[in-house]
């Protein structure tokens, strides 16, 4: 193999049982074949599945491979059996060099042990010398900044001191590989920034896999992204393609359920909704609204929400004073909106009609279309783009 490379990994696959019972049954079976010299079975037997199946990656010194994937997907699997806290059930795993890895929050930890005893603990299991994780020690503590906590026990930390010791242990013991889970999700901006930095130091002299499920992060420290989903590779390559198949493995298989809600004397039809961002950047809708009485002053809202729930984008005709006048009839409304700039994905859409003066709902329908749009995959500003309303009612349209 060559010697650059420090992370190979051919073949690996991992089978749990969903029944505990089972689970003890076949443990004990497997552990008397691995005795007397059995291969493992690779047939799936009752209540098993493949948590990780047949997965192959090369990680080279300076290299940073980005792993993503939907939950489940086995994404921390992968990384314990490269930790070696879990043994494949096929395949080959080969690691040259001092291995740091921060997997799961306290992971590595004695919680009955201070802050300072766990540093030589993890220490000693990296095959460094008490001298040398002394000598190391008061840089963990610093970037750490737990200098006042270094003697309580690990039980007393919060998840950000515990996130913050973890990674300080990992990273300052010049590992040749390092593995890390979501070590920044639980940290804050400052903690953030320096793990950052130290990041790029080591990187050209360490191979690095990273687990994540913030596309931006990814795209700012890795060199190549693995696509996992339910156990199998599905991609391996190119940061930004990577990432776009991750958000399209991520988009919701079905829409919530829309609501609408129209005003009394009032009937309303959407009677065109774009269904993706068109190319100059704009998003089209246009609505049917009969009223009896007129309305002096009707204003329009549009909100899309992303895959996780949350406004993306809220913008309000009002604001820009763009609200339109309703007629006694029908009146038919065309809105445009951008240019939108928002991240790859697919967005729920909600538009309101509101009477300013009485601050009523004329319609109201929330998420009643989704619409794709093909931004790029890392974030996008906030901002709000103009909503341009115009309103045209059925006597003007019949002269």
């Amino acid at each position: 193999m060559d010697t650059n490379v420090l992370v190979h990994v051919a073949g690996a696959s991992k089978k749990f049982c969903r029944d505990l019972r089972r689970s003890l049954r076949y443990g004990l079976a497997d552990t008397a074949a691995e005795l007397i010299g059995r291969p493992a079975s690779q047939v799936l037997r009752p209540g098993e599945f493949w948590a990780v199946h047949d997965i192959g990656l090369q990680v080279r010194r300076g290299e940073c491979v980005g792993l993503v994937g939907r939950n489940g997907a086995g994404k921390t699997t992968v990384l314990k059996m490269l930790n070696g806290l879990i043994k494949p059930d096929a395949g080959r795993i080969e690691l040259r060099g001092r291995v740091g890895a921060l997997i799961a929050l306290g992971a590595g930890f004695n919680p009955l042990l201070t802050g300072r005893e766990n540093v030589f603990v993890n220490g000693a299991v990296l095959g460094l010398s008490r001298r040398e994780v002394a000598a190391e020690l008061d840089a963990i503590i610093d970037f750490a900044d737990i200098d006042e906590f270094i003697d309580a026990p690990v039980q007393s930390y919060s998840s950000g001191m515990q996130v913050r010791l973890g990674f300080a242990i990992a990273t300052a013991l010049q590992p040749d590989v390092l593995l890390l889970d979501e070590v920044l999700a639980v940290g804050d901006v400052e903690f953030r920034a320096k793990c950052y930095e130290r990041l790029a130091r080591i990187r050209d002299s360490a191979a690095l896999i990273l687990v994540s499920h913030d596309t931006d992060q990814i795209a700012r420290v890795c060199s190549s992204v693995l696509v996992i989903d339910h156990g199998e590779l599905q991609f391996a390559g190119d940061v930004g393609e990577g990432l776009r198949m991750y958000q399209d493995l991520c988009q919701p298989r079905e829409s919530p359920a829309a609501h609408v809600h129209v005003a009394e004397e009032t009937t309303a039809s959407l009677d065109q909704c774009d269904d993706a961002i068109a190319r100059d950047g704009f998003f089209r809708f246009a609505l049917t609204l009969t009223v009896l009485a007129l309305v002096p002053v009707a204003d329009v809202r549009l909100v899309l929400w992303d895959e996780q729930g949350l406004p993306a984008l809220d913008a309000y005709s009002r604001t820009q004073d763009w609200s339109v006048r309703l007629e006694p009839g029908g009146n038919r409304l065309a809105c445009h909106i951008g240019p939108v700039r928002l991240r790859r994905g697919r967005y729920g859409v909600s538009i309101a009609v509101l009477d300013r003066a009485s601050n009523r709902h004329l319609y109201w329908g929330h998420r009643v279309r989704s619409v794709d749009a093909d931004g790029p995959v890392t974030g996008a500003a906030a901002y709000t783009p103009d909503l341009a309303c115009q309103a045209v009612s059925a006597v003007h349209q019949s002269r």
